[in-house]
């Protein structure tokens, strides 16, 4: 993104401000959550395709999330090749029934069972397009130098959470899907070392029969994810 010693501090006057009177700022911020509240993790997708411009759109709003150092250090591979798609989904399921075999606690499969997840992923072929998010472990300058990226997973994990609620707000669903370890992403999207797969997101248009988990309404209530200083 830089040459190594050529950007300093320069003070630059806000350029956008957006603030509103308190009256409104409340009603924005509920109506925000009224609908952000329409958001589900989606396992049944149509094939209908979504244009490569909605799917780019997106990711340049996930690339505008604040970063330690502004070092910005993510990458978003967008998949639509049907072939890549079947490729990434058998190393997927190859993963996932290493999981389902023995890799996971019982704890953690009893946790799973009221979402119903398996170790077949058809989402993976399903839905037009796959969003994998890469975590930068450093950065490399325009002339070639490493530099040391900061907070890499709260900056990456904030990109993705922008993209989320991007894809949401152009009418789309997603999936947010860890196979663990996904090593076999890198070398199969042709990304260097440096960079580590950490989620993958089938994104497109819902199934028309399309469900999701009753438990996945239930949230926690405010008084249980807040507390007040006042």
């Amino acid at each position: 993104m830089y040459r190594k010693g050529e950007v300093s501090y320069q003070p630059l006057a806000l350029p956008d401000r957006v603030q509103v009177p308190d009256g409104q700022a409340l009603a924005q911020a509920e109506a925000f959550l009224a609908y952000m509240k329409k958001r589900h993790s989606v396992r049944q997708f149509s094939t209908r395709m979504v244009p490569e411009a909605v799917i780019a759109a997106c990711i340049a709003t996930a690339a505008t999330a604040p970063s330690g150092a502004n070092h910005q250090p993510w990458h978003f591979v967008a998949v639509a090749d049907p072939g890549l798609k079947a490729r990434i989904r058998e190393g997927a399921e190859e993963e996932e029934r290493a999981f389902y075999a023995g890799g996971a606690s019982d704890e953690w499969l009893a946790a799973l069972e009221p979402i119903g997840t398996g170790a077949e992923k058809p989402h993976l072929t399903d839905a037009p397009w796959l969003i994998v998010v890469f975590a930068q472990r450093y950065g490399v300058t325009m002339d070639g130098a490493r530099y040391k990226n900061y907070y890499v997973p709260e900056s990456t994990g904030i990109a993705t959470g922008f993209l989320i609620a991007a894809l949401h707000h152009a009418g789309l669903v997603c999936l947010e899907h860890t196979p663990n370890p996904m090593k076999f992403l890198g070398p199969l999207l042709g990304r260097p070392d440096h960079e580590k797969p950490v989620m993958i997101l089938p994104v497109g248009w819902p199934a028309e029969g399309a469900t999701v988990p009753a438990v996945a309404k239930r949230k926690k209530p405010l008084d249980q994810v807040m507390s007040v200083f006042g």
